[in-house]
């Protein structure tokens, strides 16, 4: 009997032309430069351009992209799992706007809500699905537009100057080549850390209306982090997550040929890297550039990645990830 395993055939992504540097940044709130490398290592990041830009545009400009380098019409999808914490409606979702970009009208389509691990969550999701014969070819999509998300003052600058807008798709097939795969998935999550890193309005636990008049004025309608919380559960999770991947494969963290985690803060991804020993050409940074653009910074970077000629046929891949929920992940892939 022959097994069915999915691979990734495509990448692409999208990036508004928006660049915002750091200095751009002091427009609106105490700070500086070297204040934000110093605690992040972000340069500059995108922000989306009202009017031209939509959450679902960008992922639709990912996507075409993707499909492209696979070889493929948009016809050959038959599954859509699309990450964002930013969809452009409260509802239905933007992977619909995207489906309806696309013309794939009776696709099967999965909103996926879980933050910087939305992608590797989606991944997973496709994986299963193609795995079990039940679709042969997915989108696997993560898009953010975060910018309008953000208190843009000095009083909210420790969130606000970290995330950035863009989005990331992969093409996912199913194959029975053993040896150009993806490995395994592992996905986990915390909720007693919920509310060190959240967004609580517009909720639909409120009395009277979801939104109401004091809805936009109100504290709760910015993103609360606990910075300190959220680093020193990253780094812990990140290891275990992604050993957790090496050891059901039967490999060890020098058998990795590139390790692209979620772009959250260049100090959780280097000390990631000093933890398993990983030269730094095995790690791929691109958070200088794009900021954290959370569900579609691993794809964004695995582009790169791969354009850059670091992702090469046989190479053993790493995706892992760490993010509101708490919620992580890891993704293992022999390309």
């Amino acid at each position: 009997m022959t097994t069915t395993y999915s691979r990734i055939t495509g990448l692409g992504f999208y990036v508004p032309d928006n660049v915002v540097t750091n200095d751009d940044l002091t427009q609106y709130m105490e700070t500086s430069d070297a204040w934000i490398q110093e605690r992040t290592g972000i340069k500059q990041r995108r922000f989306f351009t009202y009017g031209k830009d939509t959450n679902a545009s960008m992922a639709t400009a990912a996507a075409r992209m993707a499909l492209d380098r696979a070889g493929l019409e948009p016809k050959a999808v038959d599954l859509i799992v699309y990450a964002t914490l930013s969809p452009d409606y409260y509802f239905p979702g933007s992977a619909f706007l995207m489906q309806r970009e696309l013309g794939l009208e009776g696709c099967a389509v999965i909103d996926v809500r879980q933050q910087c691990s939305g992608f590797v969550y989606a991944l997973s999701i496709a994986d299963q699905f193609i795995k079990t014969g039940m679709y042969k070819t997915a989108l696997v999509i993560g898009s953010e537009i975060q910018s309008t998300l953000m208190d843009k003052t000095t009083e909210g600058r420790n969130v606000a100057v970290i995330f950035g807008d863009g989005a990331g798709a992969a093409v996912v097939q199913a194959t029975t080549d053993p040896e150009h795969r993806i490995l395994s998935t592992h996905l986990h999550a915390d909720g007693r850390y919920a509310e060190e890193l959240y967004l609580k309005d517009p909720g639909s636990s409120r009395e009277d209306h979801f939104i109401n008049a004091g809805t936009a004025d109100s504290a709760d309608s910015s993103v609360v982090m606990n910075g300190n919380t959220v680093f020193k559960h990253a780094v812990v999770r990140f290891m275990e997550v992604i050993n957790e991947g090496l050891s059901a494969n039967g490999y060890q963290a020098s058998d990795v040929d590139l390790l692209v985690p979620h772009q959250a803060n260049i100090r959780i991804s280097e000390y990631v890297r000093q933890q398993m020993g990983l030269p730094e050409e095995k790690v791929f940074n691109n958070i200088q550039y794009y900021g954290n653009t959370t569900a579609a910074s691993i794809p964004i970077a695995l582009t790169e990645a791969y354009e850059q000629g670091r992702v090469k046929s046989g190479d053993l891949i790493c995706l892992a990830a760490f993010g509101s929920g708490f919620t992580w992940g890891s993704a293992l892939i022999k390309w």
